[in-house]
């Protein structure tokens, strides 16, 4: 069965990154599926670790909108070429360039993903038009839609898209990645100069108005007000001393010595299991796979109601209202001051519930069985 992957770019995100977990995962549990993936735009650092793994990447250089016809014409021609069974696309500009053409090309089987939820933020005007056109396309297109989230595929539909066609696949967290060692735990509050007796708050995420960055330092400040042991650790792109956006917010706390920036990691499993309590204080998700990654890390965890993120962490920790930093820090107050048994707890059935739903495992039994179901329908 042959697989063809068309995609944006291959640069490091959400998407991209389920991409490469799902080639990876497939190889192992069904090597039957064969993958290749075309960007549209340029090869990337997740195209250049792809083609390291042996899967053949196609990037072709769409640089600006001007080159959209071009690059459209080589991916119908390259689609004619190879012939695969079924062409799966990533994102709007995915769904639209790529669906199109493997009609044009004469394919079928295409499958359509979406991974954005709140449709308000974050978008651009061209965004805003490629799902317009998307929505009204979603009939005549794609044979399924794949959205990440629940929340995804209710906005989505509500937009227009239709429903009949879409379905739910969550994204999966690679468990064998989510380790680490107690001395390399030790190892890195030292380095961020924490004690043993500190109670570590912290967050993830690349610095962006939607990851909530803003609401998070709002939050610490009323937290440190009554924890004096709290301190407040954010790791991800662009949280750290050199932004002076972050800079300030801190500086308007009562607490700018208690934050550690630690800017971009590659230790994410060991960051998250130096925290105490982890948060996600977003304005929007789809799947929020950060706080599937810190449940995995057996993280008691508070998180903004926002995307599918009540539905994942279920029962396993505290859901709040978005932007409201009070309720956030109420939330980490109340695990911060229970004991340290209530707080095992919470991160072992955080732990268990992400090992039964949210693994990539799963995630790439889904897609199998959604390849095999189209594979035993006639194209047309």
């Amino acid at each position: 069965m042959n697989i063809t992957h068309v995609i944006i770019g291959l640069n490091v995100g959400g998407a991209e990154l389920m991409l490469a977990r799902l080639i990876d995962t497939q190889r192992g549990t069904a090597p039957r599926v064969r993958h290749r993936v075309v960007s549209l735009t340029t090869l990337g650092e997740i195209g250049a670790r792809l083609q390291a793994q042996g899967v053949e990447v196609t990037a072709l250089g769409m640089g600006s909108a001007l080159k959209g016809p071009l690059t459209f014409w080589r991916l119908v021609r390259l689609l004619r070429r190879e012939r695969p069974d079924i062409v799966q696309t990533w994102m709007y500009h995915g769904d639209l360039i790529g669906g199109v053409a493997a009609r044009v090309a004469g394919i079928r089987r295409i499958i359509w993903g979406i991974r954005t939820t709140d449709i308000t933020k974050g978008g651009s005007r061209v965004t805003r038009g490629l799902r317009w056109v998307c929505a009204r396309l979603s009939r005549h297109v794609p044979t399924r839609i794949v959205c990440a989230a629940e929340a995804s595929l209710n906005i989505h539909a509500a937009l227009g898209y239709d429903r009949a066609r879409m379905m739910v696949i969550p994204n999966g967290v690679a468990l064998e990645r989510m380790t680490a060692s107690a001395e390399s735990v030790a190892a890195l509050r030292t380095e961020w100069h924490l004690s043993t007796d500190d109670r570590v708050v912290g967050m993830v995420g690349r610095f962006n108005p939607v990851k909530g960055q803003q609401d998070f330092v709002a939050a610490a400040d009323q937290i440190a007000m009554r924890c004096p042991r709290a301190r407040f650790v954010m790791v991800g792109m662009g949280c750290d001393a050199q932004n002076p956006q972050l800079a300030a917010w801190i500086a308007q706390t009562g607490a700018a010595d208690r934050f550690v920036l630690a800017g971009k990691r590659s230790d994410v499993p060991q960051c998250l299991a130096a925290m105490e309590v982890f948060v996600m204080p977003s304005r929007t998700e789809g799947f929020p796979n950060v706080l599937a990654e810190a449940m995995a890390m057996a993280r008691p965890c508070v998180a903004t109601d926002v995307g599918d993120a009540r539905a994942v962490l279920g029962d396993c920790g505290q859901v709040v209202p978005a932007e409201v930093p009070e309720a956030l820090a109420d939330a980490v107050l109340a695990i911060l001051d229970a004991d340290d048994d209530a707080r095992a707890a919470f991160g072992c059935s955080s732990r268990h519930r992400v090992e039964t739903e949210y693994t990539m495992a799963r995630s790439a039994q889904r897609f199998e069985a959604l390849y095999d179901g189209l594979m035993d329908q006639k194209e047309g």
